[in-house]
């Protein structure tokens, strides 16, 4: 899929609330495979490319929705952090 297709379905799925969408049509997360030998930059165009709402999955029959912050921090940084609070 070309990078403005991507973006296009990016922008489509973004702010769309859990409440309008049918759990029918979500990908169970444990049903995506994605190659962990190739980079991660093609990791995320497999992903994105395989699945029909990069935003949202369901685990165990529940909708799952994810958002990214406008922030310099890194996934790794916000999950240490956590991890960091939890085991003090």
């Amino acid at each position: 899929m070309k990078i403005d297709k991507l973006k296009e379905k990016l922008n489509k799925y973004e702010n769309i609330p859990l409440s309008e969408i049918d759990i029918n049509e979500v990908d169970e997360i444990t049903d995506i495979k994605v190659s962990k030998r190739k980079s991660s930059n093609d990791r995320i165009l497999d992903f994105l490319n395989t699945v029909k709402n990069p935003y949202v999955f369901k685990h165990n029959g529940k909708l799952i929705k994810i958002g990214f912050s406008d922030t310099d921090k890194t996934a790794d940084d916000c999950l240490t952090n956590v991890l960091r609070n939890l085991y003090k």
